[in-house]
């Protein structure tokens, strides 16, 4: 019979403080008390949760044989890979030697076909992006605090 870790206070007490998180970034609406169970009872059984130690990792990384293997993605064919290759070698999208972490292509643009161009808006765009941004709130109230001005002010913009 499989031990179950022993769960402390304060990682109950975490879990119920990220589940309200969750539960409030859910477009869905809250949670039900049972799917919030069934999550935990999951997350016990995988070692999907915090260790109780300061290395941030989850059980199933410090125990990884308590625990069920994860499943696997399925990797690239040898096929995919050296067509990946080639592309990146044509293009010059490949880390150039020595510690300047440049790409070829940017060390030398003339020994490699030109990136494609990605067409940018019009200025009559940007401008009505942005009197829409002013007229909704949708737009940084200040550098500090990052909330919109939609967030801060609600009385002054239209609702949803």
């Amino acid at each position: 019979m499989r031990m179950l870790p022993q769960l402390s206070a304060l990682t109950l007490a975490l879990l119920a403080l990220c589940a309200g998180q969750v539960m409030a970034q859910n477009p869905a609406g809250p949670k039900t008390r049972e799917q919030v169970k069934n999550e935990l009872k999951e997350a016990i059984r995988t070692g999907n949760m915090p260790a109780n130690d300061e290395s941030g990792r989850m059980l199933n990384e410090v125990n990884p044989s308590a625990y069920p293997p994860k499943p696997t993605v399925p990797c690239k064919t040898r096929e995919q890979v050296k067509a990946e290759l080639a592309e990146a070698q044509r293009t010059g999208n490949m880390i150039a030697p020595g510690e300047s972490g440049c790409l070829l292509n940017e060390l030398n643009p003339s020994a490699y076909p030109p990136k494609p161009v990605v067409p940018c808006k019009t200025r009559e765009e940007v401008k009505a992006e942005l009197a829409e941004a002013q007229r909704t709130g949708n737009m940084p109230a200040n550098s500090e605090t990052g909330c919109m001005l939609k967030d801060m002010y609600p009385d002054l913009y239209p609702k949803k």
